[in-house]
């Protein structure tokens, strides 16, 4: 349960999910700020390949993986392909540019 949960980061078993979510926000937050209009989605295959956070924006789509971990991570190549979108792994080294602080 995440409500009451005020346990340290590192012993939460959910932090993957919080930040995502801090992610999401903190985007949408900076596109409203700056009147950027961009179409948000998820994206989910049959085999369960997926991407946390798509954006649409002028005609282009660029996927973006979010990842606690710093672990070396690949972006599914068959959404690049289909898509012809751009693909990013947002990180805790990266973040800042992701969310434009």
């Amino acid at each position: 349960m995440i409500i009451g949960n005020f346990n340290q980061l590192d012993l939460r078993v959910d932090k993957g999910a919080l930040w995502e979510n801090f992610l999401v926000s903190e985007r949408r937050k900076q596109n409203m700020y700056k009147d950027t209009f961009a179409k948000m989605y998820f994206w989910r295959t049959k085999q369960q390949q997926e991407i946390d956070f798509v954006e649409e924006s002028n005609g282009q789509i660029t996927g973006f993986e979010f990842k606690w971990n710093n672990k070396k991570t690949r972006f599914p190549q068959n959404f690049i392909a289909t898509y012809e979108a751009e693909g990013h792994v947002i990180d805790r080294n990266n973040f800042r540019e992701f969310v434009k602080i």
